[in-house]
């Protein structure tokens, strides 16, 4: 028999059929919600890493929720039942916003959204996105998948947000730009994996203006024409993200240096793929350990300095 993973466990224990049979104590849950971030890779869990002492266990819930969602949307392999899934994921979620919780992540992100008086919108958008993913595969034009973004994406910025106190109608906006830019990174990042699930990000307009068919889609060509497509959408992203760079400074002073990684991040892993020459269908273009070092030690010495939004990466 083979080996269950780790989703497919917990989903065991805490999801629809185990109907709150298994709730755990604050403590615990948690404790359950640091597991969860801890053993994966996202940039949300890495960034949480360098938030201050205070904050870590509230982005770690928060991290959590989001956990929980994108693989309720992707490691069932069947699209009804992730709906589904989904679904009850967002009847557990207007539960909590009632003062009832029995899932562990819950139990644990009720108090973080009790401390810092986080709106339910953020939340629900997220699971928009999610249930988008098991209806749509393609995005014909750019603002389709902007729009899809602006569930996908940019709710995590408004929570971090929340998380600092410090939400605005201003900082909003550059915080999408950053969330946006983000998302789209990590798309063009990962264009083969997302091939082999069945979507394609890049907007048809812009495949068809560049020459670049579903044909060659399948053979994970990476000709002329991917690379003049992947060019075009990696500058858009990048345009996206250094649009958002102001809101470093304007953010508390405890929260400029996670801010300043997300951004240098994503513009890190653009950086990575031009360097490969946009080939991203042999490699999947990552940041090293060293320059995630190298990106920490610049990006703090910046900001101490007051010379962050100078020049750059």
């Amino acid at each position: 028999m083979p080996k269950k993973n780790q989703f497919n466990v917990d989903l065991e224990l805490f999801g629809p059929a185990a109907a709150g049979a298994n709730k755990l104590s604050p403590r615990r849950s948690r404790k359950y919600c640091r597991r969860l971030a801890r053993g994966h890779y996202e940039n949300f869990s890495v960034a949480g890493r360098i938030f201050p002492k205070y904050l870590r266990q509230h982005v770690c819930n928060v991290y959590a929720y989001c956990r929980w969602a994108d693989d309720l949307a992707d490691e069932t392999g069947n699209r009804q039942q992730s709906i589904s899934l989904l679904n009850w994921w967002g009847g557990q979620l207007h539960e909590c916003y009632r003062g009832k919780t029995t899932h562990p992540v819950f139990v644990a992100l009720a108090d973080t959204i009790k401390e810092f008086e986080i709106p339910i919108e953020p939340f629900v958008d997220l699971l928009v996105a999610f249930r988008q993913d098991q209806q749509v595969a393609r995005y014909e034009t750019v603002n389709q998948l902007l729009d899809y973004c602006r569930y996908s994406a940019n709710p995590v910025g408004n929570l971090v947000l929340y998380l600092g106190k410090c939400h605005s109608g201003r900082r909003a906006l550059l915080s999408d730009a950053i969330c946006t830019g983000l998302q789209l990174a990590n798309f063009w990042q990962d264009v083969a994996s997302d091939w082999d699930r069945g979507r394609v990000y890049i907007p048809q307009v812009d495949c068809r203006r560049f020459g670049y068919d579903e044909s060659m889609f399948a053979r994970r060509e990476c000709n002329e024409a991917f690379r003049l497509l992947l060019e075009s959408e990696v500058e858009r992203a990048d345009g996206l993200l250094r649009r958002g760079l102001p809101l470093v400074e304007d953010m508390p002073p405890e929260l400029r240096l996670p801010v300043a990684l997300f951004v240098q991040g994503g513009l890190a892993i653009l950086e990575e793929i031009r360097r490969g020459g946009y080939d991203v269908w042999s490699r999947r273009p990552v940041v090293s350990k060293f320059q995630k070092l190298k990106l920490l030690v610049g990006t703090w010495w910046k900001l101490r300095q007051g010379t962050f939004l100078e020049e750059p990466e």
